[in-house]
């Protein structure tokens, strides 16, 4: 038996019961998130589905990258101007799902987003890879473009306009924060007996039910 298949097999022999699940769902959160991370074997563990909807009232989703946990929510950064930003400014009610297969646990997490600081996402960015920083200047997500020649020309733009230079952030990019009202915590079980815990906030305090399989 490899590694993960022990630990895997401890996972589901392990029940949950409700007095186990921590009170408080952003430290419950961090405590599967740091398990999956320090596995150092699952692939993309801090990649998660963010759900928005249209004007239109269409579902979109898309994958993006959890950047930070803090005690009020889960922080992601992109365009300003992207679809995904467009969808927030007109309805902020959001939804998050992670799901780590190999060890079969899924999160999903419902609230409202809003924008992190100016400050923040300039901390943040500093922290990017140059090219990434040049991308940000140079890509008009969403949009469309004639041909990927026209965006590698924006690369060479950008480039050569902060070669030698501190790129700083743009105006139009900067970070999320979606602040939950719900967060539901999933584990297989064998024959779809599946454990889940829903946390619900009321009155600034969580409260936690167990939701049949």
């Amino acid at each position: 038996m490899n590694l993960l298949d022990y630990i895997f097999s401890r996972i589901m022999k392990r029940n949950m019961y409700k007095n186990n699940m921590l009170k408080d769902p952003f430290r419950q959160f961090k405590k599967w998130f740091f398990f999956v991370k320090r596995l150092k074997i699952i692939p993309f563990y801090d990649r998660m589905t963010l759900s928005t909807v249209s004007k239109g009232g269409v579902p979109n989703s898309r994958i993006v990258l959890l950047k930070a946990i803090d005690n009020k929510g889960f922080v992601f950064f992109t365009n300003y101007k992207s679809n995904k930003s467009i969808d927030i400014q007109l309805n902020p009610n959001a939804s998050l799902l992670f799901y780590w297969p190999l060890i079969e646990r899924q999160v999903r997490i419902n609230g409202r987003i809003e924008k992190i600081s100016v400050e923040e996402s300039e901390s943040y960015f500093k922290t990017r890879p140059r090219k990434s920083q040049i991308g940000a200047w140079a890509s008009k997500q969403s949009c469309v473009i004639h041909s990927k020649k026209d965006f590698e020309d924006q690369i060479i733009k950008y480039t050569e306009k902060y070669k030698n230079k501190t790129i700083p952030c743009p105006p139009f990019w900067g970070g999320y924060r979606l602040v939950p009202s719900s967060l539901e915590f999933w584990q297989a079980r064998v024959n779809r007996l599946h454990d889940r815990f829903l946390y619900t906030i009321k009155n600034k305090n969580w409260i936690i039910k167990r939701l049949s399989p």
